[in-house]
């Protein structure tokens, strides 16, 4: 008799599970089946204060993300199953924290970048969303001088991860 049970406990697990399908990807990205195409179109620079080079940097490094760790084909086209908008809204410099003379010690790099991301496939629930970074460096540096590579190196790759994540594995 419990052999009998086993069995069809063994059968009826195998039936469920041929009918439930689960996508797991290395990177934690999750896909609708039938969506092929993304645009991550330019995102502008409407900051007051900017780096010339900062929208065309941010725009590549989140193409080249979706693109290396999704299936997904960058078009430029309207009507993709996948469209990323967005301007970079906030770009300041500012005080971190200072020491007991009002003088300051440390400085801070802050970017703002608000996305618009529309899915066309699925569920076709999209949103907007301000993604905010920041990376701090030592005041007695310029802020010409660290600039570039906090971008590079801190700010940009932290704020790709965020809007990926938004938008592919719903964090």
């Amino acid at each position: 008799m419990t052999r009998l049970f086993q069995g069809i406990m063994a059968i009826s697990l195998l039936l469920m599970m041929g009918g439930c399908s689960i996508k797991y990807s290395a990177n934690g990205a999750s896909i609708d089946q039938g969506a092929k195409t993304v645009n991550v179109r330019f995102i502008d620079n409407r900051a007051p204060i900017n780096n010339p080079t900062l929208s065309q940097n941010v725009t590549e490094k989140l193409r080249t993300k979706v693109t290396s760790q999704t299936r997904l084909v960058q078009v430029n086209e309207d009507n993709t199953d996948y469209e990323f908008r967005g301007a970079v809204t906030g770009y300041a410099f500012s005080n971190a924290a200072v020491t007991n003379v009002d003088k300051a010690a440390t400085s801070r790099l802050t970017v703002t970048i608000n996305v618009t991301f529309v899915k066309r496939v699925g569920d076709k629930k999209g949103w907007t969303q301000a993604f905010t970074r920041s990376a701090d460096f030592s005041a007695t540096q310029l802020p010409s001088a660290v600039e570039n590579s906090l971008l590079e190196n801190t700010i940009l790759p932290q704020v790709v991860d965020d809007i990926f994540n938004k938008a592919f594995a719903n964090w």
